[in-house]
């Protein structure tokens, strides 16, 4: 029972809540100098971009370089972080990056940069932050409770955004006075903090009772667990399509400078830091407009809000008006991917929380990188200010996919449930003994067949989703209110993990598809071994093995 008195128990929707807990206020603080040392690069490498080509699809493709790595290697990496230490794994991760960065800075130094080189080292610390991504994002539930972990998200949204507010500005002040160079040393001298911060936290992994799996394998248990969770492929589709439509405003801002504001490194730095200063705005009210409305709603008023927002960009010559405009796309911007991060946060189970957060970040990076070529591509054919018009145009539009896709109403965290004991085995088993058949019979009563179907629809999503195959419900002719539930396992391994991956709600679902059981006994369940060559004596004077010679 929680002290209301207790300052980290009191008051868990208020956005600072998370920073009671030492050890997310040491990383939160360290991801603050990083983030403002990659924002100070990514105004530096798009300035001298803009200063070593006049090619929009150039200047467009250095935002692509940076965001394009996170859809490539999202997936590998999510599994790396649900498998290992995700601490470890975040240390190599900023060793990649910081590889990079040290690399730009000394090229740049020597005279040595071109297009094509500035876009390759671009493109080597956007992989390193590509694959510390969803260890990142998935490990903010070990630093704080579940009942604060809105609220750590919006914080990590938000310490990135204060970094924008400043970084920008901070960069291009840097560039216009001392050079490119000095931006990119300043970047990998501001990734020490965090490297520090977590190599000292001094986490404490949860043993596993069963094997790791392979890689290759997590990869497909990943996928199959999204691609059976309607909820999480809601968030992907919706990220991937605002993704591609809204990133016209940031991947075309230096163009933005440059062409319609008439401005230098200075202006672009500004106008970066203005739609940061949004972006905090926003982020400081995300836990309110979570109280006050939907998921659904708000994404479909910050959608229309941004639309009118980079319209303004395009018509606007005034540089006060774009950064007024700015401030506001910052912050509508900012709620709409913090909400659907909250989602993603709270749709996944831990077991699979990085594979999902890396989908994730996948569907929005994908959305950038494709976003950012593809305009930049129209702004070589029509100009700045019609593909703005035509970005806010779509921007209207996508309200609609409310209708088809609304977003997920998930009020708290899938929890996993309670470890469930193996089942009583006699015959020799190993781990790679299988497939194995799983056959479940109910009984139910004839005027509840409908209800009984209904819940079994569920029930398949979500033994699909941990590991099942081949699942099926049959009635029987001769006795209808007989109902025989079969699914596959690929393995004994893999039924085992799929028992233990169950939630609380997956666990509530299955005890309402046994309240439909009637009758003096419970449910029968049958666990068959689909091959079981290895378990028989192929010659007679073999013995049996008994079960402790597995």
């Amino acid at each position: 029972m929680t002290n209301p008195s207790d300052p980290q128990t009191s008051g868990v929707d208020r956005i600072t809540a998370p920073l009671h807990y030492p050890t997310f206020r040491r990383i939160w603080l360290a991801s603050l100098l990083s983030n403002l040392g990659i924002l100070i690069q990514g105004v530096s490498a798009a300035w001298a971009m803009t200063e070593m080509t006049s090619s929009a699809d150039k200047v467009a493709l250095v935002q692509t370089a940076l965001w394009l790595p996170v859809m490539l290697v999202a997936m590998p990496a999510g599994a790396i972080a649900d498998m290992y230490d995700r601490r470890i794994a975040m240390l190599v991760a900023l060793l990649i990056a910081l590889c990079g960065a040290t690399a730009l800075t000394a090229i740049d130094w020597l005279g040595l940069t071109t297009p094509d080189l500035l876009l390759a080292l671009c493109f080597v610390v956007g992989t390193g932050m590509a694959l510390m991504g969803p260890a990142w994002q998935s490990s903010v539930s070990e630093q704080v409770p579940t009942e604060t972990l809105p609220a750590a998200v919006a914080l990590n949204s938000i310490s990135y955004n204060i970094a924008r507010s400043f970084g920008p500005a901070i960069g291009g002040v840097i560039v216009a006075s001392a050079g490119a160079v000095l931006a990119f040393a300043i970047n990998a001298f501001l990734y020490l903090p965090l490297l520090a911060a977590l190599f000292f936290w001094k986490r404490v992994p949860k043993p596993s009772r069963l094997p790791r799996e392979h890689l290759n394998r997590a990869i497909v248990s990943g996928m199959r667990y999204i691609a059976n969770s309607p909820s999480i492929k809601i968030v992907i589709a919706r990220s991937l399509i605002t993704g591609i439509v809204g990133s016209a405003i940031q991947a075309l801002m230096p163009l933005v400078a440059r062409d319609l504001l008439h401005g230098g490194a200075q202006t672009y730095g500004f106008m970066v830091g203005a739609f940061g200063v949004g972006a905090v705005i926003g982020a400081l009210n995300v836990s309110e407009l979570r109280r006050r409305t939907s998921s659904e709603a708000a994404v479909r008023a910050c959608t229309v809000s941004m639309s009118g927002a980079i319209a303004a960009v395009a018509l606007s010559g005034e540089p006060i008006l774009t950064f007024a405009a700015l401030v506001l796309a910052g912050a509508v911007w900012t709620i709409v991917w913090t909400l659907f991060n909250i989602g993603m946060q709270l749709s996944a189970p831990r077991w699979v929380a990085g594979r999902s957060l890396a989908a994730w970040q996948a569907s929005f990076s994908g959305g950038l990188a494709i976003g950012s070529w593809g305009w930049g591509r129209l702004t070589d054919a029509v100009g700045v200010e019609i593909t703005l018009l035509v970005s806010a145009a779509l921007m209207l539009l996508l309200p609609l996919l409310g209708r088809w896709l609304t977003m997920p109403c998930t009020a708290e965290r899938r929890e996993d449930a309670e470890v469930l004991a193996d089942p009583e085995v006699r015959l020799p088993l190993t781990h790679r003994s299988g497939p194995l058949v799983v056959e479940i019979e109910y009984r139910v009563a004839l005027e509840r067949a409908r209800a009984f179907h209904s819940v079994m629809q569920d029930v398949q999503l979500y033994r699909q989703r941990n590991g099942a195959y081949g699942w099926s419900i049959a009635r029987d002719i001769a006795d209808p209110e007989l109902w025989t539930e079969r699914y596959h396992c690929p393995t004994w391994l893999d039924y085992l993990r799929q028992r233990n991956r169950w939630t609380d709600s997956e666990r509530a679902l299955d005890h309402q598809a046994m309240a439909f059981h009637e009758g003096p006994e419970p449910a029968r369940i049958r666990r068959m071994l689909e091959r079981p060559f290895g378990s028989v004596r192929w010659k007679e004077e073999v013995p049996d093995r008994t079960p402790n010679e597995l």
